[in-house]
């Protein structure tokens, strides 16, 4: 007993071993594949990589929960960089920005916000895509004067009543996680990754070179699994805390949402929020899914400049 024990023991010790040893030769891959393609700024102790380029009014674009700055970059911030002087962040714990503790929508917010007053951004418009759309929100109702506009791209608004998957149920628990993110890491091919990422997209196809340039290994490193589930598993919370203050939100709004969107409903979250406020407009796109930042970028461009003409600035 005491032998077959043993056995045990030192199996499983030897797979722990194994897997930590896998999962830093993935994310030194991943490092190697997929360096930053932008500069660095610091607020306080917390580092922030981001891309900016162009001239004309500041534009700042927030991406969606799991991903990165290289969202916005695959083809969106070049086209935007005619006309604006475009600023995409990684958000926090997330592409090469730091982690910060307790990253709360309006925590990322006044983070990103303090980035952008470094870099002598004072009232830009803020577009967020999905999770980045309730960040887009915070920002607004934190800094209802210093917002030029808000354009929000699939966002979630308002409660929802879907229960936390258990992917992110396990990922965000202290006692699981720990063990469950190293063995992803280690043992999940980037492919799998590559098969969510194309689902997000449903039912549209995922553009062509999205995944080469968007970099999934960068979401499998570790710390990203266990960030995002942090933040994906109290976001519910923080949106019906903060679906409480759009009453702050004086500044026009753009809201651009696909019928076809299962991630976030538009029925949930866009069409009654534009029923309700008085400054937000809103655009259904017939047939689209979660992603139309990729698929319909004209579209995505078009609400930026109605946003800019509202606001005064074009």
């Amino acid at each position: 007993m005491l032998k077959a024990m043993f056995l045990v023991a030192v199996l499983l010790a030897v797979l722990a071993a194994v897997t930590l040893w896998r999962a830093a030769r993935h994310e030194a891959q991943a490092a190697r594949d997929y360096p930053p393609v932008g500069d660095f700024v610091t607020v306080g102790n917390t580092r922030l990589h981001y891309v900016q380029k162009g001239a004309g009014p500041d534009l700042i674009l927030i991406h969606g929960s799991s991903g990165n700055l290289r969202d916005m970059t695959f083809g969106l911030l070049d086209s935007l960089a005619t006309e604006y002087r475009v600023t995409a962040f990684d958000r926090p714990g997330l592409g090469y920005t730091d982690a910060i503790d307790d990253a709360t929508i309006t925590r990322q917010a006044d983070l990103l916000a303090g980035a952008a007053a470094k870099l002598s951004i004072n009232t830009p418009i803020v577009m967020g895509q999905s999770y980045g759309g309730a960040v887009a929100l915070a920002w607004g109702v934190s800094r209802p004067d210093d917002t030029a506009a808000l354009v929000l791209v699939s966002a979630p608004i308002y409660p929802w009543s879907t229960p936390l998957s258990t992917y992110y149920k396990v990922l965000s628990n202290p006692v699981l996680a720990p063990v469950a993110i190293p063995l992803i890491t280690a043992w999940v091919p980037d492919s799998t990754v590559q098969r969510n990422v194309e689902e997000v997209f449903a039912p549209q196809d995922e553009p062509e070179g999205y995944a080469e340039h968007f970099g999934v290994s960068l979401t499998l490193r570790r710390s990203s699994l266990r960030e995002n589930a942090l933040q994906r598993a109290a976001l519910l919370a923080e949106m019906t805390a903060l679906s409480e203050q759009y009453d702050a939100l004086a500044m026009p709004i753009e809201v651009l949402h696909g019928t076809a969107d299962d991630t976030v409903g538009a029925s949930i979250h866009s069409q009654p929020f534009a029923e309700r406020h008085a400054t937000a407009a809103l655009t259904l796109l017939e047939g689209i899914g979660h992603m139309p930042h990729q698929v319909r970028p004209g579209a995505v461009i078009e609400s930026i400049h109605r946003a800019a003409r509202r606001a005064g600035l074009r």
